[in-house]
């Protein structure tokens, strides 16, 4: 009946129906009479930014190659068709079969970006599926998540049945075959089972990396500052690891892969050369709760790469991870699938680049086939501040490695910078400014001096801290937004270069994202009711609406400013205590306290270790393919 809507009346509405047909090549469409457990991943996105998520790609496929499962797929449906659904009261359905979201056995959302908080309520609502998880009866799906901001799903604490915490490779189809195996005791069972679902939770959170928030109960003292969680259930678990692939060489990854009928953010083949990173820089949240660095083989990697692109006929392929270019192989890796793929003209990209020579010169042998702008990430405009920050460049590595560009012919740079960090002062921000000039001005007498009639191009691209938990600066407070707008004038106003083009992130944005990040259970009223007054799609320019906010928070007489502007005591309690990413608080602390003297820590790959507690903890090493350390080296 969904199918035939879609087609009949649905689809010549719509901009972009393709975002809803699914049937792409290598979609793996599975009979539910054959399988026991039925799980549709839910993206809170647009189509076009989800599957080009790579995790969506890795757990779809690892999920349908195992026989008693199925995974399907859905994401945020735009404007136009929410409305044209909401006429017919036609309930959220997946791309596979078109069922209903309500007829699976787990909806799995993915954590990406706190801003989509309100499309997973508005999914959830366009589903028929009750928002509250304490009103959900048996039948109802088991509403579930994960990635990276899993690490604080406190705000969506009422709305989750469980929570997944780490990379959900290993435990996920375990997860499932448990789900299936109840089902089928469920179904034997000739007396009615009151209470399954209860039942049901109580056993999936035996297992390690499971989170169910309502076996727990908050509490805040007369102040109002969050005491901590107390469990609800004797058999919760304390505190819950999150869970890390032990030999991420051997780990499962798809050389089938979906090939979308529409363009979308990052259509190609995907490699993901490397999981983690050890630079250290103390604003990323990623580099904290994805250690340690594990590294793919070359072999591997070729041989994933060779059947990816033989199953897609993509003539593209991306070297993903947090840092690609510190991959012990990259350069040999380069040039083989370059060689490998030359006849082809199978172009490569590396999406982030370190700011040093090496990446130029790997650039150079990349972009052979086709070439576009490089781009770096010096983050912080003086030295002092990418000190205090780690970020482990100095201002004469990236003008060197500048130069390189430019001497190789690049004209377009691109640069990241963050305002608003820690000690930040205003001769940081007329750093950023000195710098993109300084940038500008090379360019034009390197090109000058070559004869080269080119204009230089330099963009400058400026986002605003938000200090995020399970990282050193998560005891920091954000910049209010009437200082960091104060701050984006400054500059607007400093760079007068025509050659230097000037973006900026929206303030109030960060604001909400910092709120979300370092929130707790209390903010589950906000999401209602900034999603009761329309908010959805927050993380889209031409949609987000902070009036809403401000009205959200009134209402429900919650401070926005305490969570995003208070600095934290380090024996504060925080409402991300009880999970558990193997890094010690005292390594956050001592981390925290050497920002504030600018002292460095550096990359324990190469170095000494910086006793973060993770490879201890997590039973797990280092694992480098060609350079310092081999697996199981002494790092353990």
């Amino acid at each position: 009946m969904i199918g035939q809507v879609l087609e009949d009346e649905l689809l010549n509405k719509v901009t972009k129906p393709t975002r809803y047909t699914g049937g792409e090549y290598n979609q793996v469409k599975k009979d539910w009479a054959n399988v026991d457990t039925t799980m549709v991943f839910a993206f809170p996105d647009v189509y076009e930014v989800g599957m080009s998520h790579l995790g969506l790609r890795i757990l779809y496929h690892l999920i349908n190659d195992q026989e008693s499962m199925l995974m399907e797929r859905v994401f945020a449906p735009w404007t136009d068709m929410e409305e044209e659904m909401r006429k017919r009261d036609l309930p959220l359905f997946s791309l596979e079969s078109r069922r209903p979201l309500k007829e699976f056995d787990v909806v799995g959302f993915t954590l990406q970006y706190e801003m989509s908080y309100t499309n997973i309520l508005n999914m959830l609502d366009l589903a028929q599926i009750p928002l509250l998880s304490q009103d959900r009866a048996d039948d109802d799906p088991l509403v579930i998540a994960g990635g990276p901001c899993a690490v604080n799903p406190e705000p969506l604490a009422d709305f989750l049945d469980l929570v997944i915490l780490g990379e959900g490779e290993e435990i996920l189809p375990i997860l499932l075959k448990k789900i299936g195996n109840f089902k089928k005791e469920m179904a034997g069972s000739k007396e009615a089972a009151p209470g399954r679902r209860q039942t049901l939770l109580r056993q999936l959170s035996q297992l390690p990396g499971v989170y169910v928030p309502s076996m727990y109960q908050a509490h805040y003292d007369d102040g109002g500052h969050y005491k901590g969680l107390e469990k609800l259930d004797g058999s919760a678990p304390d505190r819950i690891c999150k869970q890390v692939i032990q030999d991420f060489d051997q780990a499962y990854f798809p050389t089938q892969s979906m090939v979308p009928f529409m363009g979308v953010v990052h259509d190609r083949v995907m490699l993901e050369v490397l999981r983690g990173c050890s630079r250290a820089c103390r604003f990323c949240q990623a580099g904290t709760i994805y250690r340690p660095v594990r590294e793919r083989s070359a072999e591997t990697l070729q041989r994933q790469a060779d059947e990816l692109i033989r199953q897609t006929g993509y003539d593209e392929i991306a070297l993903t991870s947090l840092s690609t270019a510190d991959h012990t192989c990259i350069e040999p890796l380069v040039k083989a699938l370059l060689q490998a793929h030359e006849e082809k003209r199978v172009g490569l990209s590396l999406p982030s680049l370190r700011v040093d020579a090496f990446s130029v010169n790997l650039a150079r042998e990349v972009q052979k086939v086709r070439k576009t702008g490089l781009t770096f990430a010096p983050e912080a405009g003086t030295q002092r501040l990418r000190d205090v920050i780690n970020k482990g460049v100095t201002e004469e590595d990236l003008m060197e490695t500048i130069e390189k560009a430019f001497q190789g012919g690049w004209h377009t740079i691109k640069l990241y910078f963050m305002m608003g960090l820690p000690t930040e002062e205003e001769e940081d921000l007329e750093g950023i400014a000195r710098l993109a000039e300084k940038v500008a001005y090379m360019g034009s007498d390197i090109f000058r001096s070559k004869g080269i009639r080119k204009n230089i191009k330099v963009t400058i691209s400026l986002s605003s801290f938000v200090p995020k938990p399970q990282t050193p600066f998560q005891w920091e407070a954000q910049n209010s937004i009437a200082q960091l707008e104060e701050k984006q004038q400054f500059l607007k106003k400093r760079i007068r270069d025509r050659r230097i083009t000037y973006n900026w992130h929206d303030a109030k944005v960060s604001f909400i994202e910092a709120v979300m990040a370092k929130g707790d259970r209390r903010l589950a009223k906000v999401l209602l009711k900034a999603w009761e007054k329309g908010a959805r799609f927050d993380g889209w320019t031409e949609h987000f609406r902070y009036d809403r906010w401000v009205e959200a928070f009134q209402e429900t007489e919650i401070d926005p400013a305490y969570y995003a502007y208070r600095n934290i005591e380090y024996n504060e309690p925080l409402p991300w205590d009880h999970l558990d990413y193997g890094v010690d608080r005292s390594y956050l602390v001592r981390e925290h306290k050497k920002a504030m003297e600018a002292a460095l820590t550096q990359d324990c790959r190469h170095h000494s270790c910086s006793a973060c507690g993770v490879c201890p903890s997590l039973g797990i090493s280092v694992d480098l393919r060609g350079g310092d350390h081999g697996q199981n080296s002494d790092r353990l």
